[in-house]
């Protein structure tokens, strides 16, 4: 039993042939899955995916390099939004500092209010950190996010600073770069890190892992990041699945 928490099945590489990777996804052992909305085309489509699959879930938020074109009106949309019986957290927020399209006061700007709109509708959030660490950290203080907590996804900074979101009610989730043979970070940080605050994702289509770098990602490959785990951890894959399964459905408020 596993559980994808970030998927982009929503995305246009995906667009020929969605079903037929849900079912590879059932195959190999996925239960469970978010997908992803950042912007005004990802979100509805997101939304029409988790409605039509009873264990595939949403999130919805406004994504860090497009902050400069988020409106207020936007802000109240996502708010409307959050009230959909499938949608499970705020996100993918955050901020983005490879891409200069949004400049870093926008995009702290849009990050607080989403982290305020989090708060007010009492969902988790899903964090997108890029070259960005200490300020997204800085900001996650200043806001008290601790209050509704929700995941570091793809989390690639160090042990220590992991450590410290876990702290701050934080779960660290691993993808695609944990199978990688020179990403040390990820291998140390899933050493590390308790296995009750470690998550699992795919991020597809994007950073598929060993052995399929480079090409499409999908839900199903979400196994090889849990064999991984399993492997650095010394435990068994059951183990990973049904304690990373567990820790996604406590924090989204899913089943039990």
């Amino acid at each position: 039993m596993l559980f994808d928490t970030h998927v982009h099945l929503n995305a246009d590489q995906f667009a020929e042939d969605r079903e037929e990777v849900i079912i590879r996804a059932e195959e190999a052992g996925v239960e469970y899955m978010v997908v992803v909305g950042f912007d005004r085309k990802t979100i509805p489509l997101a939304l029409e995916i988790a409605e039509s699959h009873p264990n595939i879930y949403a999130s919805v938020g406004w994504h860090p390099v497009d902050a400069i074109d988020m409106t207020d009106e936007d802000l109240i949309w996502l708010e409307e939004l959050t009230e959909h019986p499938k949608v499970v957290a705020l996100g993918e927020i955050g901020l983005d500092y490879h891409w200069d399209k949004s400049p870093a006061d926008v995009q702290k700007d849009v990050f607080r209010k989403q982290i305020h709109l989090a708060k007010k509708v009492n969902l988790p959030i899903i964090i997108h950190n890029r070259e960005a660490t200490g300020d997204i950290v800085e900001i996650l203080k200043e806001e008290h996010a601790e209050e509704v907590g929700g995941i570091m996804h793809c989390f690639s900074g160090s042990p220590e600073t992991a450590r410290e979101l876990v702290d701050m009610n934080f779960y660290i989730s691993l993808g695609g770069p944990v199978t990688f043979k020179n990403a040390k970070k990820p291998k140390e940080v899933a050493k590390e890190i308790p296995l009750d605050r470690l998550l699992i994702e795919t991020d597809c289509p994007f950073l598929a892992p060993h052995p399929y770098r480079g090409k499409r990602n999908e839900p199903a490959y979400v196994r090889l990041v849990a064999e991984k785990i399993a492997e650095l951890k010394e435990i068994s894959l059951e183990e990973v699945g049904l304690q990373t399964t567990s820790n996604a459905k406590k924090l989204f408020n899913i089943g039990e």
